[in-house]
């Protein structure tokens, strides 16, 4: 058994280490967006704006959101124009996971040039210091009613058989091209009515790709009260068939849409009654999966703080080393910084996710990224009154 280790003190209210990247200027401008963002009416208005403002092709708005809430919380239109956040993040010793965000039109054309697409995320990675992750969206290379009728265990017509048999090798390629290139990979949650589809591939391309390390990781929200179940029945199968589980561990992204459908369905919802059961069922977690670590590689996808912490604490009660290669944190960019630029200035492994696609394709991602921030109690309010307090600091420091 490990003995305990002393790690590295952290504080996620160092303003001074959150905001190093910013130049004076470039906190002002986040002010500014927090500040509004801090005003759902505005945000509903402005929502509405944007979206009319592109549609329309109205001059000038384009260039306005790329250089307002684009560039808070995307890296660019293009991998190229992600290059120099990928480089900033680095200074600084945060990793990258590229994330291609555009929802693509639902037809074989459009899922093979998200294949390809994704295939070029991960050929970046290869070998990249900076770019410890690649991550894709089954829903991205995969018709999403294929994938409910096949968890709803209903016939394919042979049409069908032939689309569900192409998206699998897609996913196929993808997880091929990250296993060959030895970079790490994430398969993303999504809807419940056809996330068990996607844990049956996941746990066919762990089983094919993580003979000797996680290669493929798997994302469990658990913000659904079944999700520690199947992350321990996941464990379970993965020492049966020799092989290694790769975890993302996150809240989750579709609890309205989740309660909703499951009303208009008429089964139990699948989410926690409470946010309280969210937060504990995720801490609980964290404690399985550092206590199956042998087997398993986690990444706490999170912008809790009081998780993020106890995560720290088990490393250290594990004898663990804050820098484990199997053990992650990543939070968003443009969010949280006070957890990703202290995280990594304790030596703690640490990324952020980044979104890029073209403008008008990546605003369904703006539009939620704006009303999570005013939606989550006290998150835009967080983010804004840490600015603020930097921004009194350097200003006392001058004087």
């Amino acid at each position: 058994m490990p003995e305990p280790q002393t790690h590295p003190s952290v504080s996620f209210d160092n303003t001074a280490v959150a905001f190093a990247s910013k130049s004076d200027g470039e906190l002002k401008q986040m002010y500014a967006l927090f500040a509004a963002m801090n005003n759902k009416g505005l945000v509903d208005l402005g929502g509405g704006m944007m979206k009319r403002a592109l549609s329309w092709g109205l001059p000038g708005s384009k260039t306005i959101i790329k250089h307002t809430i684009f560039k808070q919380f995307c890296g660019g239109e293009t991998i190229a124009e992600c290059k120099p956040v990928i480089a900033e993040l680095g200074k600084f010793n945060i990793g990258t996971i590229l994330d291609y965000s555009v929802e693509g039109e639902g037809n074989e054309h459009s899922f093979d040039h998200t294949r390809d697409e994704l295939l070029k995320t991960i050929d970046l990675a290869a070998g990249h210091p900076h770019i410890p992750f690649s991550v894709f969206k089954v829903t991205g290379v995969a018709d999403s009613a294929l994938l409910e009728k096949v968890q709803a265990k209903q016939p394919l017509t042979p049409a069908e058989q032939q689309s569900y048999d192409r998206a699998m090798q897609r996913i196929d390629a993808l997880c091929r091209r990250a296993h060959e290139k030895t970079v790490r990979i994430f398969i993303d949650a999504e809807e419940s009515w056809f996330q068990d589809t996607i844990d049956d591939i996941a746990r066919d391309m762990m089983r094919r790709y993580n003979q000797e390390r996680a290669i493929v990781w798997n994302t469990y929200q658990l913000y659904r009260h079944d999700r520690l179940d199947a992350l321990k029945a996941d464990h379970d199968h993965a020492v049966r068939e020799g092989y290694y589980l790769g975890a993302k561990l996150v809240r989750g992204a579709y609890m309205e849409k989740e309660g909703r459908v499951a009303q208009q369905r008429g089964y139990r919802n699948p989410i926690n009654p409470t946010k309280q059961a969210t937060d504990e069922l995720y801490d609980e977690t964290l404690r399985f999966s550092i206590d199956h670590i042998e087997r398993m590689a986690i990444c706490a996808g999170t912008h809790n703080e009081a998780s993020s912490r106890l995560l720290t604490e088990l490393l250290a009660e594990a004898g663990l080393a804050p820098n484990d290669e199997r053990v992650w944190f990543a939070q968003l960019y443009g969010m949280s910084d006070n957890l990703s630029y202290n995280l990594a200035h304790a030596g703690y492994n640490t990324a952020k996710y980044v979104p890029y696609g073209p403008v008008e394709a990546v605003m369904p991602y703006l539009l939620r990224r704006a009303d999570e921030n005013t939606a989550i109690a006290g998150q835009s309010s967080r983010e804004f009154l840490l600015i603020k307090r930097e921004m009194e600091r350097r200003r006392n420091k001058v004087r």
